[in-house]
């Protein structure tokens, strides 16, 4: 006869049980750090009513009573302080997305250039990340802020690019379409191409885990995404209104605009930290052993084949730990984009506190801020990283 299942320990909850004991233990710490931290915040504000400063937030629904240059949402100089914030931290959002995923693609490619059988384009990777990484990422910010206000020509008279994009001193003007029906169809059926990608791509790697026969993944993703935003446009009645910009005598007038201190903080966020990056995935490629590139070699992989289909998944589990502090990097390094006058949540927070002279809650926001994007970001790569984990039987 089978033996019967040992019944279902207990577990002691009692002084003498060690699980008490750490639970015991977890509570007082805890209890110090609540008292540590209001004994300070108690401090802080008896000292602070003492000298006659005033304190808390009520400031935020007062108007802000300053303009802010370059905003993602409608702002004016009379809407509340809580709005100039939201712009400022729209705008930090703004260059720490795309700076990431710009410093993802060029940091990926100057990794995979450093083993490339070409001397001149391993040589030139290894330049570029000797010489980035090595300037301090403020000097670069002011060098390329520099450079677009006086190495370009003034607004009045930018270098003209087909006559539909103009680059100068006041920045990169673009055309833009006129929004409508046809574009918003347009961007939802972006929208849809980009979910039938992200099946297709998973369909092509279950496919060459069952089969070992790959699949293209790249160019169908392309033609779906582009085929579903075209049908869209289609379907919204195919509209070919833009708005074009065109010289004025002072400024360009009609299109979109990016700043020059949007162009210089985003230049040098991205080609520092991509510096890094370079390295993080050099290093990730150099773990795999060399027997893999043999075996996939022996199989008939060509040199592409085998760094997008053997190394660089393999690769994966060293890289994405050190990739999340490069991205944690360039998102706190943005606050150094006041020193050039972008108007992200740091320079919002000093004209804030020149106003009100309410410091310690405008740097509470700025640390809550970084705080909360740093937390996400970890969030999102440690999911991602327990995802591409490879997973053995």
């Amino acid at each position: 006869m089978p033996a019967s299942a040992a019944p279902p320990s207990r577990r002691d909850w009692s002084l003498r049980s060690r699980a008490m004991r750490a639970v015991i233990y977890q509570v007082v710490v805890l209890g110090l750090i609540g008292l540590a931290i209001w004994f300070l915040a108690h401090n802080t504000l008896t000292n602070m009513r003492v000298r006659g400063i005033q304190s808390g937030f009520d400031f935020m629904t007062s108007p802000a009573g300053f303009d802010i240059g370059e905003r993602m949402v409608p702002y004016e100089s009379n809407d509340p302080y809580w709005m100039a914030f939201l712009i400022g931290i729209l705008n930090t959002l703004r260059v720490a997305i795309i700076g990431i995923v710009l410093t993802t693609i060029l940091g990926t490619l100057l990794g995979i250039g450093r083993f490339s059988h070409n001397a001149l384009v391993r040589g030139l990777c290894y330049a570029y990340v000797e010489l980035f990484r090595n300037v301090p990422i403020l000097l670069q910010l002011l060098m390329w802020y520099l450079f677009l206000i006086e190495a370009l020509p003034t607004a009045g008279q930018p270098i003209a690019i087909f006559d539909l994009f103009y680059l100068g001193a006041g920045g990169l003007s673009y055309p833009v379409p006129v929004w409508g029906l046809g574009q918003g169809m347009a961007a939802a059926g972006a929208l849809v191409g980009v979910v039938l990608s992200y099946l297709w791509a998973r369909r092509s790697r279950l496919h060459f885990e069952q089969t070992g026969q790959p699949r293209p993944v790249l160019l169908p993703s392309i033609v779906l995404v582009i085929g579903c935003a075209a049908g869209g446009w289609l379907a919204g009645g195919a509209p070919m209104a833009w708005n074009i910009p065109t010289p004025g005598g002072f400024s360009m007038e009609g299109g979109s605009s990016l700043s020059p201190e949007f162009i210089a903080v985003l230049l040098g966020l991205t080609l520092y930290t991509a510096s890094y990056v370079a390295e993080v995935v050099r290093a990730g490629i150099a773990s795999v052993p060399a027997g893999q590139g043999e075996a996939a070699a022996a199989l008939g992989l060509s040199k592409g084949q085998q760094m997008r289909l053997v190394s660089l998944p393999q690769a994966l589990r060293v890289i994405i730990p050190p990739m999340t502090n490069q991205y944690l990097n360039l998102t706190k390094n943005s606050s150094l984009a006041v020193a050039i006058g972008y108007p992200d949540v740091v320079s919002i927070s000093n004209t804030a506190i020149n106003q009100t002279g309410r410091a310690v809650e405008c740097i509470s926001v700025i640390m809550l801020v970084y705080l909360t994007t740093s937390l996400v970001t970890s969030g999102l790569m440690n999911w991602y990283n327990k995802r591409s984990a490879i997973k053995e039987r």
